[in-house]
């Protein structure tokens, strides 16, 4: 990895720089005075709900609380001018019988590690349950924090609920009509309280690290990615074509085609009889006067910048001349233009070039005509000459620094209604789709080809999902010889012809995605699902035994089946987890490690208690997890991440580590775009702040991990040998908290120095992130010779990644 600039939170990075490096000098002065609480500020607070009578407004909603509807329609909000102590209450409502899921929310900062009660008044009329819970007070999204729920008439009558928070710095207090479904009629709130009834009171934090007490080594796997046909992963992300739609899945000119008619939009219609590919072709109908024909706009270009394409073309001879023009501006000049002068029955490919004469993101493609006769578009493509392969080189360099050993493809959900096979052949040949699970269309330009020569320009191992939802087995099987077989196979021999004679010799197959989930197509139950997987591997393993199998997992009865009914058909079991944004920055990044926490102790729990597990634990392939919540910037499910997301994902490799001896790999979902490590425009592509870590981690985290004790809370504290050799450890420090933290180390028989290379990434607002095009908010600052020691200042709001040269104590 280069050696990066320090960008914290300005776009102007040497203010940011300054700035941070104040906050560093404060942080250090607050250590050496003996600060150790970050959330000092509310000790002695007992009661946590702000204006919980409601007697404080703000504008017309009580101040401090805002009203939240969990699905669309019917819910009814009010302050109500009476309760059950003072002037007023809260009220939720059901306007129609269809119901409401919905509550006045107030986001309520507490002090972690503590026991909580939480409590209040709830009033009801005609209140039924239907398909939620419910009346009842709540903290959301925390499971069984939530009171009793109340139905019927009821007067004022008091809940309440007892619960234990950890790493929660911050919880959304609910009072809630509904609950995970939808319930009717009316209910009033008051007096709603959250009182801390016990708690540890956080000391200086300070770890053991035992050196010569070290766990499995941990797998690089653990560090791959996943890239699946969804949103702007690979289409607008990863490959480089300009052109929507290029194959015309949508007619010209309707429901969501970027494609429109130039002059008569009656002149334009869709070839169903003879259609180059997919089910229909656009044909143009032209009346020897006026230009008529199809136009595509807002493509974005670089002035000066080179760019590659063809047009595929029929007609009749009369048509021609037709004219094929890239337009970025309005000035006759501000366009490059290609004549096709002569046309047939059969289709023919024109490839062109050109230069951009302008910056834009408002250029157009045109190809018109003002002939006689009619002539059909097959086809058009249009890509920056410096593509690597069909490739962003922008997005192949990020991926390079990613440096991920294995990336899983192509689904997902996609994965169960995709045919491999649309996949190949000649790219320009191969039929549009509709996305058989998301929105928007596969264009099969990226297919088995594309995606092995991706791994092979990054150095990655592919990792393969094959279709066990609406596909069979012997899709499965062709699939696999494709790609394994030798040239002198059925399916070798295809693959030969499209361009590939050897072999690929893919390891990693995974059979299905999500297959417990309603949503997945082809769900069925669980022991039919067991019997599909078995004849998939069977068969599988059979045509190629070298090859390792990864079957559906989810922590529960669907894992525990399984593992006791066809462990012995799987080489790894996969598990996936998403989690989402929450209040308090301690709460947001421990989610993360948490689920890696929870996935690998259900894991231990299978292999003492299924008796196949006893002499063949199966490890896990962790191959979807990240963190996923709204709104959607870079397309669909393209959240945009932050520093604090960051933390999160250091605080899960960190997990990993400890975790080793269940974990084999982990594919952080998604690489670009889509909940993605890299985000892109249409021109320019950057790290997100989750894909600087990963790339830390990647390159700098050691992978014999050691043992680390003591009482480090709130920090996340991890260690590993560098390599085998143990002579540099390296050391990981997450805070997540808005407050410098000073650590104490005990090392035992290790001799610590006084100076370590620090890898930092941190800054000033947990919300800093990175955008495309402009200059990074979040990015690695490195320092060859920080001082270090028995205690180490941990700066606020950061991962501080140490390399440490240490000898044993004579």
């Amino acid at each position: 990895m280069h050696r990066p600039r320090s960008r914290f939170l300005s776009n102007a990075a040497a203010l940011a720089v300054v700035l941070f490096a104040s906050v560093l000098a404060a942080a250090l002065a607050s250590c050496r005075s003996g600060a150790a609480d970050p959330f000092a500020e509310l000790r002695g607070v007992t009661q946590f709900v702000p204006n919980s009578s409601f007697e404080e407004l703000e504008g017309e909603n009580p101040k401090g609380w805002t009203p939240r509807a969990w699905q669309r329609g019917g819910a009814a909000f009010a302050v109500a001018p009476s309760g059950r102590t003072g002037a007023r209450s809260v009220t939720v409502g059901s306007e129609n019988d269809k119901g409401v899921d919905a509550s006045w929310v107030a986001v309520v900062p507490v002090r972690p590690y503590s026991r909580y009660k939480l409590a209040g008044f709830i009033k009801t009329e005609n209140v039924a349950a239907g398909t939620g819970r419910g009346a009842q007070i709540n903290v959301n999204g925390e499971g069984d924090w939530r009171t009793a729920p109340l139905t019927g008439t009821l007067d004022w009558t008091e809940v309440g609920v007892e619960f234990e928070a950890g790493a929660v710095d911050a919880v959304e207090v609910t009072c809630l009509l509904g609950g995970w479904g939808r319930s009717t009629g009316q209910a009033w709130f008051d007096d709603v309280t959250l009182t801390r009834l016990s708690g540890r009171e956080l000391g200086r934090p300070a770890v053991t690290i035992d050196g010569a007490k070290t766990g499995a080594p941990v797998s690089k796997y653990i560090y791959g990615q996943f890239i699946e046909h969804l949103g702007r992963c690979i289409y607008q992300g990863l490959w480089a074509e300009l052109l929507e739609d290029r194959k015309f899945f949508e007619a010209v000119g309707e429901g969501e085609s970027p494609w429109k008619p130039v002059g008569e939009p009656a002149a334009v219609t869709m070839d169903k009889v003879r259609p180059f590919t997919g089910a229909h072709t656009p044909r143009v109908a032209l009346d020897g006067a006026t230009p008529r024909g199809l136009v595509q706009g807002d493509l974005a270009l670089v002035e000066r910048r080179d760019y590659v394409g063809r047009v595929v073309l029929a007609g009749d001879a009369g048509a021609a001349p037709v004219t094929v023009s890239v337009v970025w501006g309005e000035a006759p000049e501000a366009r490059w233009s290609l004549t096709v002068d002569a046309l047939g029955r059969d289709f023919r490919t024109v490839p062109f070039a050109f230069k951009a004469g302008a910056t834009t993101a408002a250029a157009r493609l045109e190809i018109v005509s003002s002939g006689r006769g009619s002539f059909r578009v097959g086809t058009a493509s249009i890509m920056p000459a410096d593509n690597i392969d069909g490739f962003r080189p922008e997005v192949v360099a990020l991926l390079k620094e990613l440096d991920s050993p294995v990336y899983r493809w192509p689904g997902g959900n996609f994965v169960s209604g995709y045919d491999w096979r649309d996949g190949i052949g000649d790219r320009d040949r191969r039929p549009p789709r509709k996305n058989p699970a998301w929105t928007g269309i596969e264009h099969n330009d990226v297919g088995i080809h594309e995606y092995m020569d991706l791994m092979r320009l990054i150095g990655a191992e592919p990792y393969i999902t094959v279709n066990s939802g609406l596909g069979d087995a012997a899709m499965a099987l062709e699939e696999l010889q494709y790609a394994n077989g030798a040239a002198d196979t059925p399916m070798g021999r295809l693959r030969t012809a499209n361009g590939h004679p050897e072999p690929w010799g893919v390891t990693f197959w995974a059979i299905g995605n999500e297959m417990y989930g309603d949503w997945q197509l082809g769900h069925m139950p669980l022991s039919d699902y067991v019997k599909k997987h078995t004849q998939f591997a069977v068969a599988m393993k059979a045509m190629d035994p070298t090859i390792k199998v990864v079957a559906v997992g989810a922590v529960g009865r669907w894992s525990e089946t399984m593992l006791a009914e066809a462990s012995n058909h799987m080489d790894l079991v996969s598990e996936h987890f998403y989690v989402q944004h929450k209040p308090g920055l301690l709460a947001h990044v421990d989610q993360a490690p948490a689920e890696v926490r929870r996935i690998a102790e259900a894991h231990r729990k299978y292999r003492a208690t299924i008796p196949p597990l006893r002499d063949k634990p199966v490890p896990v392939a962790l191959d979807e997890w990240n963190y996923w919540y709204g709104p959607h910037v870079y397309g669909e499910l393209g959240t945009q991440y932050f520093l604090e997301d960051a933390l999160g994902v250091a605080a899960a490799l960190n997990e990993y580590a400890r975790q080793s001896d269940v974990y084999f790999m982990a594919n952080y979902a998604q690489t670009v775009n889509v909940i993605g490590a890299i985000k892109t425009s249409k021109t320019a592509a950057v790290l997100d702040t989750t894909g600087v870590i990963l790339a830390l981690y990647r390159k700098h985290f050691g992978t014999v991990p050691v043992a680390v004790g003591g009482a480090p809370e709130p920090l996340d504290v991890m260690a590993c040998w560098k390599d085998e050799s143990k002579t540099v450890l390296t050391l990981s420090v997450v805070n997540p908290t808005k407050s410098a933290v000073t650590l104490r180390l005990d090392a035992g028989d290790l001799t610590l120095p006084k100076s370590a290379r620090l890898f930092l990434v941190g800054g000033l607002d947990p919300r800093a992130c990175n955008v495309p095009g402009q200059e990074p908010q979040v990015s690695v600052h490195e320092t060859a010779d920080a001082p270090f020691g028995r205690t180490i200042m941990v700066p606020p709001i950061s991962v501080s990644l140490y390399e440490i040269g240490v000898r044993p104590q004579l």
